[in-house]
């Protein structure tokens, strides 16, 4: 955004009679930074009916930063006086005993030095140098003048503006259509002031309404600081007072405005020039000093070795290449640079800053040799089945690559080290070193053989009680090791448990863990034998699997059996897998609920199976009234009852 120069009446500069002077101005100057530099090297003014003139102005119309610029006046000017105003950018040169001559006033502007406080500036300044209090900006040749008019409304002020002319040049409401003119008529202006733009014909719509610019559109993007809010009827642009706000920025007000305070209107803009009918005045000059900046660099990357061309950009015209950050001179010049053959990486320097200028950056650009990796593997060449292998390398630069296959782009890892995934088959892979794009001549193969691993069965084997059991590995010709620490193919065990042993074969080394899971029987031992009626359960105190049997021939695994006919029988309990055997004789009586006497064959005796191992046992027998009617033992009861049952 743009400053304007200092107030003045709105009185017309238009000149009837006398003739206005030229001013030319040479001297467009590359600047070295901390130091001061002359803005002219050489001065003109030509006025065919004057000798001199009150002042003249020279102000920083673009690119200037407050705080940082300075002109200042040196030499030795006996009859001219200067004075610097900080906020417009601006140095006045008036006459101090006498109206100076236009002699006088050409030696004083050569004389103004320009300087900047920043250890890095940058830009473009541009000075114009006018004898009339408007501002002049260069790069359009236009005119800009501040009129204060305190509570002047908008509508009045686009009519006074033109009303004004300036060495005949007609005045409108200023317009802002470049940022070095936003700067000039924003942040370098003297007050608060409408400029041309409005909304008043549709809502929201901004267009410039005065000068050559009537009717095209606002660009908000210029210089627009959050306006507008196209609040009401805030239909019209003015320039924020001074110290309110961001400098130079813009606000939507009402016609207007406010009518005390920041919001009041104290003026308006006036831009004079590209109207029609225009004369054409000199007036006014200008000129430029350059602050030199590396705008851009293109640095080189190349393999192992070689030749490489550095690009630079500047804001001027000559570049200058230097060895060293500092000091020395110039290697080259020029917007590129080809360097010597290079074996490792080189910086190089930039400016473009006057042969000579010691105090100015320079911009560093670098050659940058990338070397050629060389890889080396530390390479195991086999692994056992369903097992991971890690694979270690070694580069001498950048980063390695690893690939599943020779000619595949995507890798599968990157570093030093590589662990694969559990392999069941031979299986290959690549390497190749990568230094920045620099990659290794050829990808290395790295063969993996993949070795079976012994195959093992585990087992459940039983141990019998007070025994021993040889466990054995189940493979010969490799080695061995037992959770026992034994390292034999067999073991003896008297103790039941889980057993290991890891099974490697030789010499590859690989592995396998068979496990044996030993249980110990007990030999069986009867307890007792349950008689219910002709049902014997046998019964035993110890745990086993066991089978059961009344006869010693027929085995089975319930233990409980059914007997026809009283006798006695032997029980026999044993274990299956050998551990042993017991056994036990119990006797079962059966007592017959009738008998039939008739000599038939069949049920003519009354006999109780079994009674007979029980020598003691007797037989009473009663009648339906109680009456006993025969008391047998077990030597006779079956012939008493034989001999009565046959009388009868």
């Amino acid at each position: 955004m743009l400053l304007f120069l200092t107030i003045v009446s709105s009185v017309s500069y238009a000149q009837t009679s006398n003739v206005a002077p030229t001013l030319t101005a040479i001297g467009n100057q590359i600047y070295c930074p901390g130091s001061s530099i002359k803005i002219a090297t050489n001065m003109s003014i030509v006025d065919p009916d004057d000798t001199g003139i009150d002042t003249v102005f020279i102000q920083i119309s673009s690119g200037y930063i407050f705080g940082q610029d300075l002109l200042t006046l040196t030499g030795f000017h006996p009859n001219i006086t200067s004075s610097w105003d900080i906020n417009l950018g601006k140095l006045t040169l008036t006459g101090l005993f006498s109206q100076p001559t236009y002699t006088e006033l050409e030696l004083a502007i050569e004389a103004i030095e320009y300087s900047n406080s920043s250890i890095n500036p940058s830009g473009i300044r541009t000075f114009s140098i006018t004898i009339g209090q408007a501002n002049y900006l260069p790069s359009n040749g236009h005119y800009y003048q501040y009129i204060p008019n305190i509570g002047i409304t908008w509508s009045d002020a686009r009519i006074a503006a033109t009303t004004n002319t300036y060495y005949g040049i007609q005045g409108y409401l200023a317009t802002i259509t470049a940022a070095d003119e936003a700067q000039l008529a924003g942040e370098q202006s003297s007050g608060a002031g409408w400029i041309g733009g409005s909304d008043e014909q549709q809502e929201g719509v901004w267009r410039w309404m005065t000068g050559p610019e009537t009717g095209t559109l606002f660009t908000f993007t210029l210089w627009n600081t959050g306006e507008p809010n196209s609040a009401g009827d805030e239909d019209y642009t003015h320039i924020t007072a001074p110290g309110v706000g961001i400098p130079g920025s813009w606000n939507d007000i009402s016609n207007t405005g406010a009518t005390s305070g920041f919001y009041q209107p104290k003026g308006y803009i006036v831009e004079y020039g590209g109207m029609p009918g225009d004369p054409i005045i000199q007036i006014a000059t200008s000129t430029t000093i350059t602050i030199p900046t590396i705008t851009s660099t293109t640095p080189i990357t190349i393999c192992a070795s070689g030749v490489v061309t550095l690009q630079a950009s500047a804001n001027v015209p000559v570049i200058n290449w230097y060895a060293n950050s500092a000091g020395g001179t110039p290697i080259a010049t020029g917007a590129s640079f080809t360097t010597p053959f290079l074996t490792n990486t080189t910086t190089y320097f930039v400016d473009a800053f006057p042969i000579g200028c010691a105090t100015g950056t320079r911009t560093p650009i670098t050659a940058v040799i990338n070397a050629i990796p060389v890889i080396a593997v530390n390479q195991p060449n086999a692994v056992c089945e369903n097992d991971s292998i890690t694979i270690n390398t070694s580069t001498t630069a950048g980063v390695i690559n690893w690939f599943s296959s020779l000619t595949s782009t995507t890798p599968i890892a990157t570093g030093t080290s590589f662990t694969s995934p559990p392999l069941t088959q031979n299986t290959t892979y690549y390497i190749e070193g990568d230094n920045n794009g620099c990659r290794s001549f050829n990808r290395i193969a790295i063969p993996i053989q993949v070795n079976p691993k012994p195959i093992v069965t585990d087992e459940n084997l039983i141990l019998c009680q007070t025994k021993t059991l040889i466990l054995d590995a189940g493979i010969s010709n490799v080695s061995y090791l037992w959770s026992t620490s034994e390292t034999t193919k067999t073991i003896q065990i008297s103790s039941p448990g889980i057993y290991t042993v890891t099974i490697t074969s030789l010499p590859q080394g690989c592995s396998s863990t068979k496990t044996i899971t030993v249980v110990q029987n007990e030999i069986p031992v009867i307890d007792e034998i349950l008689i219910d009626g002709t049902t014997a359960t046998i019964m035993v105190t110890s745990s086993g699997d066991y089978e059961y049997s009344i006869d010693g021939i027929n085995y089975q695994t319930n233990n409980v059996f059914m007997v026809a006919e009283g006798g006695l029988y032997y029980a026999h309990v044993r274990e299956k897998n050998e551990c042993g055997t017991d056994f036990e004789n119990f006797i079962i009586i059966t007592i017959p609920s009738y008998f039939t006497p008739n000599n038939d064959g069949y049920n003519d005796l009354w006999i109780i199976k079994g009674l007979i191992y029980y020598p003691k046992a007797e037989v009473k027998i009663f009648d339906r009234y109680g009456k006993l009617i025969q008391q047998l033992n077990s030597t006779n009861y079956w012939l008493i009852l034989f001999l009565r049952c046959y009388e009868k």
